[in-house]
């Protein structure tokens, strides 16, 4: 992505991360299992229609809000090939919805009310605009990426991370205001013994104010941090890495676009500053790193990223589910776009909404809106097969002050790709603080 970022990217940018923080409810692997059990009835019925939103022609580009929808429709294209639900293949309709708040209601209006989807999958979209709709006509949207305050706002909408947040319409969260745990930079104290930490931000907004969320975050957790701002025009971000250089910073985090990041990456290089870690976010956990940071081999062999999902570049114990479900994303993900954390996680909502019609066709209940929200509504966690930090969705009245919550972390290496750090996701886990912030 050889351009400056527009304004609407780097706001994107700063809604997807300030959400980030809050994933919801991420919890540590218990003894349970998210696959329906009972035979399944089988009956040549009409296809189960589902719909996939996303952003696939905003002002951010194109690449940014793909990815849930190609792994989605990459793992029903497997599931059809291998007879659909009950008999019953998947029919995937898309809408593009152009990044806006009209196209969004567009999209929702001609899936929900014109082809009747029995539920959305994936949603990726810069503004859902439509959220309220959706809700109100009892639609079950699963798998969702949090990039506004929706999944935190609406009942029937299931972000990808959980949700502990009463949503009932109105105001996000309780009472407008959402919370973010410290696990990431909790993580980097415990592995690293890091203590000092630089964050650095665009003079815009939305940049700015995700700044400020994370030197809340670092300074809970008791590191020294650096602030550093660049103009968003004339971005001078040489001056930045000779500064953090000379603070001598463990970590370095960002409020910034992938372009804004390589451009950093790349001054570091040039200037000697060395660092613990450069890290970033789930949305940049992709296998176009080598390209996007092609001019900063050493800054660029100390990024790292964390999450909420397994790793889809490690697959290497094929006895464990979740490598079986990795191994089985990447061979069909072949011709399906590139491989990228977000793809992984919109494979696992299409599994998600599968297992919920599946419990329907067990049951041998019709496979409705409303069965399915019955499955997404219960109150034991869900993995995907181990592709998922254990989600659940609560309604608590009052916010937590604390809570155990788990991360997944890996580090890109040159001829590697990202290579998982600390072992298993579900075991890389801390009771932490949670931090109040607007969205």
């Amino acid at each position: 992505m050889n351009r400056r970022a527009r304004p609407a990217e780097v706001l994107a940018a700063g809604l997807l991360l300030l959400v980030g923080t809050a994933c919801g409810s991420r919890l540590p692997e218990s003894d349970f299992t998210d696959r329906p059990s009972g035979p399944v009835p089988s009956a040549q019925q009409e296809p189960l229609r589902v719909g996939i939103v996303s952003s696939a022609t905003s002002p951010v580009g194109g690449e940014a809000f793909t990815g849930p929808r190609d792994g989605a429709k990459a793992y029903f294209e497997r599931l059809n090939a291998r007879g659909g639900i009950a008999g019953r293949k998947v029919e995937v309709r898309t809408c593009d919805d152009g990044g806006s708040g009209v196209g969004n209601n567009e999209c929702v209006h001609k899936l929900v009310d014109e082809q009747k989807v029995v539920a959305l999958v994936g949603t990726t979209v810069l503004d859902y605009a439509g959220a309220p709709r959706v809700s109100a006509a009892g639609v079950p949207d699963i798998g969702g990426q949090p990039i506004g305050p929706a999944y935190d706002t609406y009942p029937h909408l299931y972000s990808i991370y959980g949700s502990l947040a009463p949503r009932k319409g109105g105001k996000p969260g309780w009472d407008g205001r959402q919370y973010g745990g410290t696990e990431v930079y909790r993580y980097f104290k415990r592995e690293h013994g890091a203590r000092t930490a630089a964050v650095i931000s665009y003079n815009q907004s939305a940049s700015a104010a995700y700044a400020r969320l994370v030197t809340r975050g670092l300074k809970a957790e008791g590191y020294e941090v650096v602030t550093e701002q660049v103009d968003f025009a004339l971005p001078n971000f040489r001056a930045a890495a000779a500064d953090l250089k000379e603070q001598g910073a463990d970590l370095v985090f960002d409020a910034m676009d992938t372009h804004g990041n390589a451009q950093l990456c790349k001054a570091m290089d040039e200037v000697g500053a060395k660092v613990t870690a450069k890290v970033t976010n789930a949305q940049n956990w992709t296998s176009t790193v080598a390209d996007d940071y092609k001019d900063a081999p050493r800054c660029r062999n100390a990024l790292w990223v964390t999450g909420s999902s397994h790793n889809y570049d490690d697959y290497d114990d094929y006895d464990d589910s979740d490598d079986r479900e990795v191994r089985a994303f990447r061979t069909a993900m072949k011709d399906g776009g590139p491989l990228s954390q977000w793809a992984l996680e919109g494979w696992a909502a299409a599994m998600w909404f599968t297992d919920a019609a599946t419990s329907c066709a067990r049951r041998g209940t019709a496979i409705t809106r409303a069965c399915v929200d019955r499955y997404m509504e219960r109150d034991k966690p869900y993995s995907a097969r181990g592709l998922l930090v254990p989600v659940v969705f609560d309604r608590l009245a009052e916010p937590p002050k604390t809570r155990r919550t788990c991360v997944s972390a890996a580090r890109w290496l040159d001829g590697r790709g990202w290579v998982t750090q600390g072992g298993d996701m579900n075991d890389n886990c801390f009771r932490v603080p949670q931090l109040a912030y607007e969205p």
